[in-house]
């Protein structure tokens, strides 16, 4: 399977996941036929301009695939918050002054910053569910204390990009719909590591970015269709109202990236012999390999934040080295061709939950189904 990633031929071993995940030459021999056999404009009556409604049409039936979401609910963007940014200020137009939304303190600031900004520009009250600091998880009862008769979006994320802590989305969303909210997940994290659901889980919204699952650069949006058509759009008048395209896909896509993304999830059924069921059971079996050795050899010195279990969690494990900056470490780690990320990864509520907010933040290492155990004991040896 590593042979199919072009960047794993080398030494390096990419720890940075949780940042943007490496590709396989499926994808990049995709956004290349893409542009040189189908590089028009769509709907057109010529033979690319075909080609690239085809190009979409596919694309769209692979994203919902992957969410678990329907495809006239899927709306493409430049990345997962900008995709946010539209549909939160598209939903705060529907709302009073006076309403509330629900965020939570474990969240990505994609899904924090959208509804604190159109709260100050609508009159709406944000409320924020916290951490368990302990361990880094959502505390799940004191959000749903948070939700009232007034709350008409609880957004949450299904797992940290810090520290990998997953949330209960069924459970979120059965309280939200309770008070008539909307439930409104980030998936970015969880979606190389789990199989989305966003029907199963009753979810309205879900977003998810393919770059971190194995494709290119682009935001995916999926849409509780009803939701999808009744929401107000801002859209140009002659884009079309109904699918094929999508009432918040503003302007042309890039067609590229959106075959990109069909060739990963092509290439994430082939781990699973054409079931993307079978391909996440055996990458979170792998992962769980993976997660467990970290967990069993990081120097005792160390500080490690989140739960320490391979259970609820992601290969994703946030830590500091004592009388070490986490930059120092990263580039240390760099150095030796371990590749890491450090700061706050804009996971700014953790952060300051932790105390870490203005030391720099800490260090993440990421792992994904990529990952060799060989490179988790290189990392563990450097750490030591």
């Amino acid at each position: 399977m590593r042979a199919r990633f072009p960047a794993l031929a080398g030494s390096a071993a990419y720890l940075d996941g949780p940042g943007g995940s490496q590709v396989p030459r499926d994808v990049l021999d995709a956004v290349d036929a893409c542009l040189r056999e189908s590089n028009a404009n769509l709907g057109g009556g010529f033979a690319t301009s075909a080609a690239a409604d085809e190009v979409m049409a596919r694309g769209r039936a692979a994203a919902a695939d992957f969410t678990g979401g329907d495809p006239e609910g899927i709306a493409f963007g430049a990345n997962m918050t900008t995709l946010n940014f539209l549909l939160a200020h598209a939903v705060a137009r529907t709302l009073e002054p006076g309403d509330e939304i629900v965020v939570t303190q474990l969240d990505h600031d994609a899904n924090v910053s959208p509804w604190l900004l159109v709260a100050a520009d609508r009159d709406l009250v944000v409320r924020q569910a916290p951490i368990r600091p302990e361990d880094v998880t959502l505390d799940h009862d004191a959000l749903e204390d948070l939700i009232g008769e007034r709350t008409r979006v609880v957004a949450f994320t299904l797992a940290s990009n810090a520290v990998g802590s997953i949330t209960d989305p069924a459970r979120i969303a059965a309280a939200a719909h309770r008070a008539g909210a909307l439930a409104w997940a980030d998936g970015v994290h969880l979606a190389p590591h789990r199989r989305l659901r966003a029907r199963e889980w009753d979810l309205d919204v879900l977003l998810c970015s393919p770059y971190k699952c194995f494709g290119p650069h682009l935001g995916v949006a999926a849409i509780r269709a009803d939701l999808a058509a009744s929401l107000p759009a801002d859209r140009v008048r002659p884009s079309a109202e109904t699918p094929p395209g999508h009432r918040f896909e503003t302007g042309t896509q890039s067609h590229e990236a959106v075959a990109g993304t069909a060739a990963a999830v092509d290439y994430l059924r082939s781990l699973g012999d054409g079931s993307l069921d079978v391909a996440f059971e055996r990458i979170q079996a792998h992962e769980d390999v993976l997660g467990q050795r970290f967990l069993d050899g990081f120097p005792e010195a160390g500080e490690l934040y989140g739960v320490r279990s391979v259970e609820g969690r992601t290969p994703t494990f946030c830590f500091n080295l004592p009388g070490q900056s986490p930059r120092a470490v990263a580039e240390r780690l760099g150095e030796r061709g371990l590749y890491v990320w450090d700061g706050d990864y804009y996971a700014l509520e953790p952060m300051r939950a932790l105390g870490l907010s203005d030391s720099g933040g800490a260090v993440r290492a990421g792992f994904l189904h990529y990952t060799s155990e060989g490179e988790v004991d290189r990392l563990l040896d450097a750490l030591a």
